[in-house]
């Protein structure tokens, strides 16, 4: 992501979001009422300029992915929290807008983000006259030059309390090194932390058709600044959690079956680039 400016990916992402509220079938996957007013007036017309492609089968398998990670995160969140969890940290928060619909009166949240991408998400909250929150806590961190355990205990993150991590849309922009010494900061935390977080397939495991999606994607994202960097078989993410006592990972066909089944709409993911995976201490 260049210094200056918002990730354009997390808007594009936040666009998904809102894109499912508006135009999904019912049940939504992921009911987010802050999805669509937290775009405002400046980003919400290009939800509705981009219509017309919702229906196609890669805007289509793409937003239905975008929308169970986040449905995934927040059902391992909740599990969490039923064991006794009270801090959940959001890595590369994005516009997510968990903080502002969380049920959990005693659980402490911090966001984590590139400053920039934080300063245009507080705007964007300020511009719709979003209260101001006092268990949301906001972390400045560019992960590839700071540490994210001295910015967090810097703003009252207590590392001996168990804890569960979101790491959504991050690690395919990571370097290996910073994957690792992210991994190393949240398996050093108290038992019963845990942590999801979605990761992509390199394009040599992937089909042919699927390969020239992955192209296209990776092109995008390379225009907008922000270029993949990291991928892992689940073999290979397995032999980098060995720290962890328990892993789930899912690919399209667990997905599916966990949030799509049974739908009036052709919702649902597709593929075997995408996984989402869980891992608890």
């Amino acid at each position: 992501m260049q210094d200056a400016r918002p990730s354009r990916t997390a808007l594009r992402v936040a666009l998904r979001r809102a894109a499912h509220q508006l135009y999904d079938a019912r049940p939504l996957v992921l009911d987010d009422p802050i999805a669509v007013p937290i775009l405002g007036s400046e980003y919400l017309p290009e939800v509705h300029r981009t219509a017309t492609k919702l229906h196609k089968p890669f805007s289509v398998a793409l937003r239905a992915f975008l929308v169970a990670r986040s449905r995934y995160a927040e059902d391992s969140l909740a599990n969490a929290v039923r064991n006794g969890v009270t801090q959940y940290v959001l890595l590369g928060a994005g516009l997510d807008t968990f903080a502002h619909r969380n049920p959990y009166p005693h659980l402490r949240v911090f966001e984590v983000d590139h400053p920039a991408t934080q300063q245009w998400k507080r705007e964007l909250l300020e511009t719709s006259t979003f209260p101001t929150l006092a268990n949301l806590t906001y972390v400045p961190v560019d992960f590839e030059r700071e540490l994210i355990p001295e910015q967090l205990r810097s703003v009252g993150f207590n590392p001996q309390l168990p804890t569960f991590f979101a790491w959504l849309g991050v690690v395919p922009y990571l370097t290996l090194e910073a994957f690792r010494a992210t991994i190393r900061f949240i398996a050093a935390q108290p038992s019963g932390s845990g942590v999801v977080l979605d990761y992509s397939q390199p394009r040599s495991a992937l089909p042919f058709l699927e390969k020239l999606a992955h192209d296209s994607l990776a092109a995008r994202v390379q225009l907008a600044g922000e270029p993949f960097q990291l991928f892992f078989t689940p073999q290979e993410i397995a032999a980098e959690l060995t720290f962890f006592q328990k892993l789930e990972d899912l690919g399209s066909s667990e997905i599916n079956e966990r949030y799509f089944t049974n739908r009036t709409d052709n919702l649902k993911a597709m593929g075997s680039a995408g996984r989402l995976l869980s891992a608890w201490l």
